[in-house]
């Protein structure tokens, strides 16, 4: 009989698991992890395929993250009524980009014509080192050129397929500007509401955590974006000033081409710099190009190593190489969308992760800008386990 109760006892322990601590944790993650990119790949893949509405949503977003404080602060300060201070708020954005569009459209157009003139000599200079320096005679450097536009198989459909696309491009963009003024004017009229109906969709419980959590993304897009601004306009100014002292033509385009580019960070601002340099070797020499190349790289060491730690830092509290990596992965999903909204959104999710896992809806359901630009090294106090 005390043999049976042993074996009983035996048989009824729990079995030891053979597999070791380590491989269960990692199988653990690797099947969560699957589970999440199997729920994040369709969505991706929904996001590309409705791009030319994701795209002018986003940019709504991130021009209503600007005129909602500014509407607001006209109705506070200026004491307007909401709806002029919604129409004074869309005025100000059509008439900003408006001016922007006027300016470098007129000021191309003006040295369109001294442009062209010193681009053909240029490409003359250009024909005559090859020559030189390569030993080759005119004819010889003629059947050259006329062998690489063959390999580039530039034919006449080639410029139909361009013209098409041109065409379908201009569509696009003039379909997106569309949507992006409704998509920023009903921001600012009922985003309140909007953002209620989303918070709605959640069970009950989850609505204050989801509320708080939009309340903390919404404040780090509004400050990202005005301190995005900001650096931008550093830029222009700094790269702008430099083509002007060098006295380079087109300074005025320049300028709003890197206040634009700006907004991709890191790289946007070097991109456009490189029109600067391609203008002054046009127009100039090798010399001038590289001064003003040196002074690209000048504003991009002030921007890199005081606005961002100094000012973006603070707003968007990543990584410089997480943002590098983010901005790569969002040109390779999605191009140069991806690049311009790569950031916004990783700095957007980084404080809605670090708002719902420290818990700090539970102590502050409303946050405000100082609360989501603080220092958060330690968990905030939880309410848990008190009375």
């Amino acid at each position: 009989m005390f043999r049976a109760f042993r074996s009983a006892e035996q048989s009824s322990a729990p079995a030891v698991s053979t597999v070791p601590p380590g491989v269960r944790i990692a199988s653990e993650w690797s099947w969560r992890f699957l589970a999440i990119a199997g729920a994040a790949g369709p969505l991706i893949f929904l996001i590309i395929q409705l791009r030319l509405l994701v795209i002018p949503l986003f940019i709504g977003v991130l021009l209503a993250a600007l005129l909602v404080p500014y509407a607001s602060w006209l109705g506070s300060r200026l004491r307007f009524p909401r709806w002029l201070a919604i129409l004074t708020a869309m005025l100000t954005l059509i008439a900003v980009v408006g001016g922007l569009v006027w300016l470098v459209v007129s000021q191309v157009r003006a040295g369109y014509g001294s442009l062209e003139e010193r681009s053909v000599e240029r490409y003359a200079d250009f024909l005559s080192w090859l020559s030189a320096t390569f030993e080759l005679s005119d004819a010889e450097l003629a059947t050259v050129i006329d062998d690489t536009v063959a390999q580039l198989d530039l034919g006449g459909g080639w410029l139909v397929s361009g013209a098409l696309s041109v065409g379908s491009t201009l569509t696009e963009v003039l379909t997106g500007s569309v949507l992006v003024l409704f998509a920023v004017l009903f921001f600012l009229i009922d985003g309140r509401r909007i953002w209620q109906f989303v918070v709605g969709l959640f069970p009950r419980r989850a609505r204050t955590p989801v509320d708080g959590a939009g309340r903390a993304g919404w404040l780090t897009l509004t400050n990202f974006v005005k301190v995005q601004i900001f650096v931008a306009f550093v830029d222009a100014v700094g790269i702008g000033l430099g083509a002007v002292i060098l006295q380079l033509p087109l300074a005025l385009p320049i300028a709003v081409a890197v206040f634009l580019g700006a907004f991709v960070p890191i790289v946007g601002a070097v991109v456009t710099g490189a029109l600067a340099v391609f203008v002054a070797l046009i127009y100039y020499d090798i010399v001038i190009a590289l001064i003003m190349l040196g002074i690209v790289l000048l504003v991009q060491q002030i921007e890199g190593n005081v606005l961002q730690p100094l000012v973006m830092g603070t707003a968007v509290k990543v990584h410089p190489l997480a943002v590098v990596l983010a901005v790569a992965a969002g040109g390779f999903l999605a191009g140069i969308p991806g690049t311009l909204f790569a950031v916004p959104i990783v700095a957007v999710l980084n404080v809605v992760v670090r708002y719902l896992s420290r818990g700090q809806w539970r102590t502050n359901p409303r946050p405000s800008l100082s609360d989501v630009i603080a220092p958060h090294d330690h968990d905030p106090p939880t309410t848990e386990g008190r009375a």
